[in-house]
């Protein structure tokens, strides 16, 4: 009879959870996939100030931002994209166009607009580190309000809206930004 130590008994805990997850994941949802291939990105869509769901920020941050869900989209590459619109005190409107690849915490962006010009792609958009130093910091609150779950994207927008929407989201503003 085998012996199970407290610390093999975690490495087999440990092992049937990432079997379990490797399962359950949709495909190009995983947490290894080397493989992996960003789908087509479409251009970015209109959005909406009016209807956005207000995203909880740290306090030190003067910006309103907001996730308008009618641009919300979850590809088949599993990353989700959507429009965030930044408003300032002054109440003057931006807003970027981003994906979030929850599996690898990264942020890409793909255009930026504001009221004087419209939509401006991005040059080269480059994947980079969600939990890096601005101009990061929404993208990290929508992660973990609602985009992301464990590191993978929910399973349908109307998951990912019905997380924003949640009043027990306020708990992810507390995590250290």
């Amino acid at each position: 009879m085998t012996v199970l130590t407290p610390m093999r008994w975690c490495a087999l805990c440990a092992l049937g959870f990432s079997s379990l997850v490797a399962q359950a994941a949709p495909a190009n949802n995983t947490l290894v996939d080397a493989e992996w291939v960003e789908a087509a990105v479409p251009d970015a869509p209109t959005f909406q100030t009016m209807r956005g769901i207000t995203i909880d920020m740290p306090h030190h941050v003067s910006v309103k931002v907001a996730v308008d869900p009618g641009t919300l989209a979850l590809g088949s590459d599993g990353v989700v994209r959507y429009v965030a619109t930044m408003t300032n005190l002054s109440g003057s409107v931006s807003a970027v166009y981003e994906g979030i690849r929850c599996t690898t915490d990264e942020v890409k962006t793909y255009a930026r607009w504001s009221a004087g010009t419209g939509w401006t792609r991005t040059t080269d958009p480059q994947w980079k580190g969600i939990n890096s130093n601005l101009p990061f910091k929404h993208a990290f609150a929508i992660a973990r309000q609602g985009a992301c779950e464990n590191r993978l994207s929910r399973s349908s927008v109307a998951d990912i809206v019905r997380a924003l929407q949640s009043p027990s989201k306020a708990a992810g503003s507390k995590i250290a930004y």
